[in-house]
């Protein structure tokens, strides 16, 4: 365990070094803080435009943080040759993996922190006459981004045990859109009792094997603040639930490919 964290420490640090990223990040705070003076473009109340903005920006930002964090974790180690010297230590490489994996977490963490710091400030500036349980609802939406994001760099650190950081990039891209837009489709023909057994079984397959992200934009309900579900918590700990069981089997996969693989 010791192992695992001083991996995860390391990788903390060479994130937040990392120039690329603070770019993104200061990219994103950027928009948090003008995304007041874009209520005047719409007619729509100034909550709405407020509130769909800037939970935008930080999903749009921390996925390409997730995204662009995790692709060079492994390539960059075996490029510098680091990673000889790292196995070279009593450490398995399934250690280094969950490692890179927890570091690269960690600090995406601590940056969709710092977003959500500025949209809570950005929002209490410009809704005075907001409650505290308005504030707390917002707050909501970034804890679950984060949970995603969690799982979008499990995907991504999947693919980068066996392609390229540019290949990479872009198919952990298509995963996140596919499992944002199209899953609630796939799902609805998986279900489909009128549809031939071929179609159904393809989108079953697909509905099974690519995570549903859509399921943590919960920032639908807060903005047009429409019914709640019968038992919002229990919702919650099933999507959470659903993240981790993702997570690990896209771990375990790339575990078990890293194991195997010359590097």
């Amino acid at each position: 365990m010791g192992a695992i964290l001083s991996i995860a420490k390391t990788t903390i640090g060479e994130a937040i070094r990392r120039r690329v990223l603070l770019v993104i990040l200061l990219v994103g705070v950027l928009f948090l803080v003008i995304a007041p003076g874009l209520s005047v473009l719409s007619l729509r109340q100034n909550y709405t435009v407020l509130t769909s903005f800037t939970l935008g920006v930080i999903q749009l930002t921390s996925a390409v943080i997730a995204i662009v964090l995790t692709v060079y974790l492994l390539p960059n180690e075996v490029e510098r040759r680091t990673i000889y010297t790292i196995l070279s230590k009593p450490v398995y490489r399934w250690h280094f993996l969950l490692g890179k994996y927890l570091g690269a977490v960690g600090a995406l963490g601590m940056m969709m922190l710092l977003m959500s710091t500025v949209l809570v400030l950005v929002f209490r500036i410009m809704q005075q006459q907001a409650s505290m349980d308005d504030v707390l609802q917002l707050a909501t939406a970034p804890i679950f981004f984060f949970v995603q994001m969690s799982l979008l760099a499990a995907v991504a650190m999947f693919f980068s045990t066996f392609v390229s950081p540019i290949v990479n990039f872009f198919l952990s891209g298509g995963v996140y859109l596919v499992g944002t837009l199209f899953s609630p489709v796939f799902q609805d023909l998986s279900n489909n009792q009128t549809l031939p057994a071929a179609v159904k079984g393809a989108a079953t397959v697909i509905h099974s094997i690519v995570p549903n992200f859509a399921q943590y934009n919960i920032q639908g309900g807060i903005i047009n603040q429409g019914p709640e579900l019968r038992s919002i918590e229990l919702y919650y700990v099933q999507i959470v639930v659903y993240a981790l069981f993702y997570i690990a089997a896209f771990l375990i996969a790339g575990m078990m490919i890293f194991d195997r693989k010359e590097v």
